[in-house]
């Protein structure tokens, strides 16, 4: 497919809870395909909305829309998450969506990647939440740092201030993307927020090589009333709307919203990669692994390993298996093999090369 359609969609949240915002989505996402858009991308944890309280209210007094937010939340699997299943599957469009996830007592910034069919491609959580989100998100690990392959091409995803972390950026780059997928809050801290996510946008599509397809939040007069009844933290929760689509030169595609609700929409011509990254290619003929590298742990981190009678680590049931000892070799430069060497402590391979006590049942797993 060389030429498909893309939709960044800017609407409210409905404040009340995740059924209100799914449905206002699913209104969003039967206007796009009759537009014919094959790829449709939401904003950050727009189910069942962004916590735009932690940014106007102290911690101490929080509380109550803390756990309201915990009762709204979306599981995966669970009721929310398969009804975006069905939407996907129904439009055959393939959808990009933020959630406030919830996994036992702990809620994340997750990122949500459905196939045109419905089957669920990936599920990332923000690495690192920024700022006040601390309070309410707990981190994610490197495993969700990958592009998935899907109907309309290569997708990758990272979400708000991930966009500053350039290892993250980097990593996705590796991953090949060939549509990243943008997520902000908007409807934050005004008009500097726009202009920095677009900068940020179009300057990940000049080094990644890559189109973007960014999508903002939007809050009503009456929701941000709702949110901050003082009129001087209302400012607060003004403008920073930039829903865009940029091609991989930087330019946009078409005209971004910048407020209210909206749809940005343009085709992107898939060919435009290769014109591009034939001249700028950063992990290709532009890259320099002799002099740079980036080294990536994606295994995911579970809470608790449980070892078995050879003192190997298997994963307790329900979660992913992550083998913390690690059976690749780790390489090194001169200089660290020459230091662990001097150090009289045996070789750096032998030393830095962890194998696990039973290799054949760590394989079996």
């Amino acid at each position: 497919m060389s030429v498909i359609r893309a939709a960044a969609i800017q609407i409210a949240p409905d404040l009340e809870g995740a059924a209100g915002t799914l449905d206002r989505m699913a209104a969003a996402v039967a206007e796009a395909a009759k537009e014919g858009v094959q790829l449709a991308v939401f904003p950050e944890t727009f189910v069942p909305y962004y916590p735009y309280f932690s940014f106007v209210e102290p911690p101490v007094t929080a509380g109550k829309e803390h756990q309201r937010l915990y009762a709204e939340a979306v599981e995966v699997p669970g009721p929310s998450a398969d009804r975006l299943s069905r939407l996907a599957a129904a439009h055959r469009m393939v959808l990009v969506v933020g959630v406030n996830e919830r996994d036992g007592g702990t809620l994340y910034n997750a990122q949500l990647i459905y196939g045109a069919d419905g089957k669920l491609l990936l599920k990332r959580r923000k690495i690192t939440p920024s700022y006040h989100e601390r309070m309410i998100w707990g981190s994610g690990d490197g495993s969700g740092l990958r592009a998935v392959d899907t109907e309309v091409g290569r997708v990758g995803a990272l979400a708000c201030w991930e966009h500053y972390n350039p290892l993250a950026r980097y990593t996705l780059m590796t991953e090949r993307e060939e549509i990243h997928c943008a997520q902000f809050p908007g409807s934050m801290v005004g008009q500097i927020f726009a202009d920095q996510i677009e900068v940020t946008i179009r300057h990940h599509a000049l080094e990644s090589g890559c189109f973007v397809v960014n999508a903002t939040g939007w809050l009503t007069d009456e929701q941000v009333a709702a949110i901050a009844p003082n009129e001087k933290m209302q400012r607060a929760l003004r403008g920073g709307c930039c829903s865009a689509i940029i091609s991989p030169e930087g330019a946009h595609l078409c005209e971004p919203v910048r407020e209210g609700e909206g749809m940005a929409i343009a085709d992107l011509d898939l060919s435009l990669i290769t014109k591009r990254k034939r001249m700028l290619d950063s992990v290709g003929h532009y890259s320099r692994p002799d002099i740079f590298q980036l080294r990536v742990d994606r295994k995911p981190r579970p809470p608790i390993y449980e070892m078995d009678g050879e003192g190997s680590a298997m994963a307790v049931p329900g979660e992913p298996f992550s083998d913390t000892n690690n059976t690749t070799k780790t390489e090194l430069n001169p200089s660290e093999e020459d230091e662990a060497n001097a150090s009289g402590d045996g070789s750096a391979s032998d030393r830095l090369s962890h194998r696990p006590a039973d290799e054949e049942a760590v394989a079996s797993l």
